[in-house]
């Protein structure tokens, strides 16, 4: 194990574990640790003394805050195309993560956002703890969910997803479990034991899910179950505009805060992200889905939103973007359904599934 690598790899008793390691950064994903983190789980995989993987990300701060932004604005400004390779390989790593045939233990723990999300919550076995930040807030630098997190949030209990996709809100534990995001909770303080227990031999009848539920104890409530009869009801819109329109009807408070929080965002990205959600919901398996998303990640890497969102919420950390277009009423379905269009000549599709990504309900429609 050598600490400078940005992914560390240590084998303790029969269990691999892989620590992202860029503290400083929060651990945010770059291409060499998508690499790196392929190659350990071929390791893993072939290895047949080893039982299962554990990830985990280096300090205190949480697991992995993401892709490294800075780069992919950099990139975007220069108009080069690395981040789409670093896309094609991240979303191969994610569908790889949720196929693993070994149990792949994530450890949640603080900050995880989008493509930490990628590499944990498609995994078999899922901790969060009281500290744990869950979120995947793509749209307010004018992004879309990617890493597979439009499938994970389509698939949350009623409307929650299309809550957390369109605000970028971040959960806590409970609320982690709760929209299909993580599976149990362990408080921080035990991880170091859990860490321990996983590594040492199974015995008869022991499995690594069986070890992590010695550990779990019950969340500190969330917030969401107590807010479903407005989430469910203003989200089920089938436009952002009227989802707004319900939210500022609904007479909630936490709603409203709701509705102004998305005329903070991307008009672009929040109908680009619903569309996403939706159809989502409709394709087969997570491999359509990251094919479906590369394209759109393709399309709005080269929108003038991504750049100008990153600018101002990382980089010159104003808060004041300027979106183009600058209202929802100035995206129109044309515009939405361009982000899921087969990319042209000259560009390569994804192509995980067996058959394109397509919509199987409304192919070419926006939603």
């Amino acid at each position: 194990m050598n600490d400078d690598q940005p992914v560390l790899l240590e084998k303790r008793g029969t269990c691999l574990r892989l620590t992202l390691n860029r503290p400083r950064a929060l651990n945010a994903l770059s291409h060499t640790m998508v690499r790196l983190l392929d190659e350990a789980l071929s390791l893993a995989e072939q290895d047949e003394s080893i039982a299962s993987v554990l990830l985990s990300g280096a300090g205190d701060r949480g697991l992995c805050a993401g892709g490294d932004i800075r780069a992919l604005h950099d990139d975007a400004r220069a108009s080069g195309r690395a981040s789409l390779e670093f896309w094609r390989d991240e979303y191969r790593l994610n569908a790889r993560i949720a196929r693993f045939p070994k149990p792949y233990v994530a450890l949640m723990d603080g900050i995880v956002m989008g493509g930490g999300v990628g590499v944990s919550a498609h995994s078999g076995i899922r901790v969060v703890t009281e500290r744990s930040r869950v979120a995947m807030p793509e749209t307010a630098i004018g992004f879309v969910p990617d890493v597979g997190g439009t499938r994970l949030l389509a698939t949350a209990p009623g409307e929650l997803g299309t809550h957390l996709a369109l605000t970028g809100r971040s959960v806590g534990a409970a609320d982690a479990v709760l929209c299909g995001l993580a599976d149990h909770h362990v408080p921080a303080r035990l991880l170091p034991a859990l860490t321990e227990a996983l590594g040492e031999p199974a015995g008869p009848g022991t499995s690594a899910v069986g070890i992590v539920q010695r550990f779990a104890t019950e969340p500190t409530a969330g917030e969401l179950a107590a807010q479903r009869d407005w989430i469910d009801g203003c989200y089920a819109a089938d436009s952002v505009e009227d989802i707004l329109r319900h939210l500022r009807e609904s007479g909630v408070p936490a709603a409203e805060a709701a509705a102004d929080e998305l005329l903070t965002k991307s008009p672009l990205a929040l109908k680009v992200t619903l569309a996403a959600v939706r159809r989502a919901a409709r394709l087969d398996s997570l491999e359509a889905v990251l094919d479906q998303e590369f394209r759109v990640s393709s399309r709005v890497f080269e929108h003038p939103d991504f750049v100008e969102g990153v600018r101002a919420r990382i980089i010159d950390k104003d808060n004041e973007p300027q979106w183009k277009p600058g209202s929802l009423a100035g995206v129109d379905d044309q515009e939405v359904a361009r982000f899921f269009a087969p990319l042209g000549p000259g560009e390569q599709e994804l192509g995980l599934a067996p058959g394109p990504a397509h919509d199987p309900v409304n192919e070419g429609q926006a939603e």
